[in-house]
């Protein structure tokens, strides 16, 4: 795909907790040379008890754990993509057959609780050297973990009203970590059902929940909560249930579909809800009505933009395209056409192929001003 594109964006997600971080330093090194510099990693430090097994673990490791082995990652791969080769170390000289000078590459010496890693880096620097960092985690130290690190945070809720306290959470975090907080994009995850009218998106949406399967939402609905659903009765109204985070996530579902906040939550209607779109929020109707809904989750949750889920492939991308792109260009808050040709991922965000000076990163810098990293004097 880096191949036959020259200005779209590549997001690959890997884990903290599986992955090594001196080969994953290596393969994110060869992807950014290979499409120079259009490379983004969705750091997770995953959850599921079934991927920790066949990964080689008994079990999961414990949440605060995970985050804990995550800082140490990241000073890893901080140290091996910023700090192992200085900026002039690759000097290309034919004449004297020399490719990089051998003093301007060194060891990391990383020796740590969960990673011993030597190094070097065995890729010279790629285009942006760190590949431009999503993050998603939603529980208090996934969101420290995000706002010191992530570059682009995903954030999702039904509505925008629920959605701006993270936000502002995140944010905060930010500054408390000395970041710039307008340094740390937010994106919304939501769902848009889109029709030339109201009515025909309406249409398309009851059409959509025909195909849709119960049981297999409620068993989603147990992969994303970890909540079984098939213990309690099919009559139990899940507003009541004795679990805070079931009340919550269906309270705020009951709040956004009109006349159900005196219906029963029980598990049929928590299938249907899920059947299109999944937890998140969505919109349906016409490229007016989801554009004005668009703008007002940007006004109200202040967030920089959406993750648009889609429904079936290629229709809702398509959809998008007809009937969405062209309203939200005529407003003025859709780029028409790309204004500079094989940008960076970062670039194509903060106008710098590099770290920004305010990122934990930068700080594992070698630039030519320096014989060692800066860092190795801390």
């Amino acid at each position: 795909m880096a191949a036959v594109t020259k200005n779209l964006v590549f997001g690959i997600t890997a884990s903290t907790t599986y992955e090594q971080p001196y080969s994953l330093a290596r393969r994110f090194s060869t992807v950014d040379h290979l499409s120079n510099g259009r490379i983004a990693w969705n750091i997770v430090t995953s959850y599921l008890d079934s991927a920790a097994r066949n990964f080689g673990l008994s079990q999961q490791v414990e949440h605060d754990t995970r985050y804990e082995i995550a800082e140490e990652y990241m000073d890893v791969l901080y140290k091996l993509w910023e700090g192992s080769w200085r900026d002039d170390a690759v000097v290309e000289d034919r004449e004297s057959g020399v490719y990089a000078v051998g003093e301007r590459v060194r060891q990391i010496n990383h020796r740590g609780k969960h990673f011993n890693v030597p190094g070097p880096h065995i890729c010279e620097p790629s285009p942006q050297r760190t590949p431009f960092l999503f993050q998603a985690g939603t529980s208090k130290t996934g969101r420290t973990f995000g706002a010191k690190h992530a570059e682009v945070i995903f954030a999702g809720a039904q509505l925008p009203e629920k959605l701006r306290p993270s936000v502002d959470a995140i944010r905060q975090l930010a500054k408390e970590a000395g970041r710039d907080p307008q340094h740390v994009k937010v994106i919304a995850s939501i769902c848009v059902i889109l029709g030339e009218t109201d009515e025909e998106a309406e249409k398309k949406h009851q059409e959509l929940l025909s195909y849709g399967d119960k049981e297999g939402a409620l068993a989603l609905f147990g992969g994303w909560t970890g909540v079984d659903l098939s213990t309690y009765s099919d009559d139990e109204d899940f507003r009541f249930v004795k679990k805070p985070m079931i009340q919550s996530i269906v309270h705020g579902w009951a709040d956004t579909v009109p006349g159900s906040k005196d219906l029963k939550w029980n598990k049929a209607r928590i299938a249907e809800y899920l059947l299109v779109g999944g937890m998140n929020g969505k919109v349906v109707g016409s490229p007016t009505t989801v554009a004005d809904e668009l703008e007002r989750w940007v006004e109200v949750a202040d967030i920089d933009g959406f993750n648009l889920n889609h429904v079936t492939n290629p229709g809702s991308f398509e959809d998008i395209i007809e009937y969405l792109l062209p309203e939200l260009r005529k407003r003025g808050i859709f780029r028409n056409g790309v204004e500079q040709e094989g940008l960076t991922a970062r670039e194509q965000f903060f106008g710098s192929a590099s770290l920004l000076s305010d990122h934990p990163g930068s700080r594992f810098k070698w630039t030519k001003e320096h014989e060692i990293p800066p860092y190795q004097h801390e």
